[in-house]
């Protein structure tokens, strides 16, 4: 049996407000065929979050796993950048 490489992705944390889940979007850029404007595309990811350690605005990389629930196909893997805006605030 083959092992297929898994996907991995980078993206922008956009909620963390679920219990060891955060919501990550994913942007690329495409290109309209006829009138070759670039445009965003944006996906929305949930994705594992077991410590609850990443917060909005954090860059991460996410990994495709085996389902773990209906919507979470994928688990943040690392850190890439820290979003500095929203450290030492308290609400």
């Amino acid at each position: 049996m083959e092992n297929k490489a898994k996907k991995s992705r980078r993206g922008l944390v956009i909620s963390d407000k679920m219990d060891k889940t955060v919501v990550v979007r994913i942007d690329r850029v495409a290109t309209h065929r006829l009138y070759k404007k670039k445009f965003t595309l944006s996906q929305n990811y949930k994705a594992h979050d077991e410590k609850n350690e990443y917060k909005v605005g954090d860059l991460v990389e996410i990994v495709e796993t085996a389902p773990i629930s209906r919507d979470k196909k994928f688990k943040v893997s690392c850190l890439v950048k820290a979003n500095k805006t929203l450290e030492g605030k308290v609400e």
